[in-house]
């Protein structure tokens, strides 16, 4: 199944001023079509060192700092919506999580609350928020976690995340919007990619803990676009989790990735590989994640040292994501969203998972 940009059909966004954080990243490569499709005027915020050569035409840029704050008050100067997708997904602690999320809030939240008093933002100011299922906890029971269900992160991205939607609730009120989505899959993310590469090299995926399986939720980037577009109608109010509707099993997410490997790829029936699923023992994780977080410490230091910088990009696997992967899954119920703002997922696991491969085979990742 593809879905096109037109396809998501969003007139309360025609002639908005929308800016958008994190637009160079994964979801928004999917989401700025969807945007500029809708009518929307469009400018991504940027850093000095982000790569914009990708970016649609009629995409507009501005240039501030997340941290600092500097440039903020400029960038959001007469906007009607801002939609905050930016975010620090894998560190080597806590306080990575921190400077980078909620710090950022931070600073958001302070550029917000001085333009909001000298008049400089839209009547109809909306922020959408894109945070994530970690803020509110694991659940390994079907539907999952709901819109009304406590936060109880047990990570340190999901405090963060958490902290993240606090402070700038306190700044925003009813002007935000937060959607908390689980595993997002599809072109351009590197997150999952070393799972991919495992599924295509040795036909081998893992799934956390020996003698259960690991339940999840995930959503494609396509259908998270939609999502978020749905966030910018006025009616929606309150924290939204998102999910495809499916709850499954990692071990067969992971099937589904090599049934798509298969079908791109070409094999035949005689050809194709039956993913093997190991079922890892959490303390084995656990030791691996602990090997891979001193490891990258011990890089980090030295790299700074020698090259005045630390690591560009913390592992994937570190000590945080044990936390999360020690769980009894991730699992959650999008009914509000579907009911309330008419979210309908459109892209199932076997389209989604063909996108994301094609996707990566382009970028010659694959």
């Amino acid at each position: 199944m593809s879905v096109t940009a037109g396809d998501h059909v969003a007139p309360h966004l025609a002639g908005k001023k929308v800016l958008l954080t994190g637009g160079t990243g994964f979801v928004g490569r999917h989401l700025l079509p969807h945007l500029l499709a809708a009518g929307a005027e469009v400018t991504c915020l940027t850093r000095a060192v982000s790569r914009t050569g990708h970016l649609p035409q009629g995409v507009a840029t501005a240039q501030a700092d997340l941290t600092t704050g500097a440039g903020l008050e400029k960038a959001l100067q007469g906007k009607d919506v801002v939609i905050h997708m930016a975010a620090l997904l894998f560190g080597l602690g806590w306080q990575d999580y921190l400077r980078a999320n909620a710090l950022a809030a931070r600073s958001m939240a302070s550029a917000f609350t001085r333009l909001s008093a000298d008049g400089g933002l839209g009547e109809d100011f909306r922020f959408v928020l894109v945070s994530s299922l970690a803020a509110t906890g694991p659940s390994g029971t079907a539907p999952g976690v709901n819109d009304a269900t406590p936060s109880a992160p047990v990570s340190a991205y999901g405090w963060s995340k958490m902290l993240t939607e606090q402070v700038l609730g306190r700044a925003l009120g009813q002007s935000l919007v937060t959607l908390r989505p689980p595993i997002i899959y599809g072109s351009g993310d590197k997150g999952l990619l070393p799972v991919f590469k495992g599924v295509q090299k040795a036909a081998i995926a893992v799934s956390p803990g020996a003698g259960r399986e690991f339940y999840v939720s995930a959503l494609h980037a396509t259908d998270m676009a939609q999502a978020v577009l749905c966030a910018c109608k006025p009616e929606a109010r309150g924290v939204y989790h998102l999910s495809d509707g499916e709850a499954y099993t990692m071990s067969a997410f992971c099937q589904g990735m090599g049934a798509a490997m298969d079908k791109v790829l070409a094999r035949t029936p005689k050809n194709c590989r039956k993913v093997r699923i190991i079922r890892m023992p959490l303390p084995v994780m656990a030791c691996t994640a602990g090997l891979s977080t001193a490891f990258a410490v011990v890089a980090d230091a030295v790299l700074d040292r020698i090259a005045g910088h630390g690591l560009r990009r913390a592992p994937a696997w570190n000590l945080d994501k044990y936390r999360e992967a020690r769980q009894a899954g991730w699992l959650c119920d999008n009914s509000r969203i579907c009911a309330e703002l008419g979210f309908a997922p459109r892209v199932n696991l076997e389209a989604g998972m063909t996108e994301a491969i094609e996707g990566y085979r382009r970028e010659g990742w694959l």
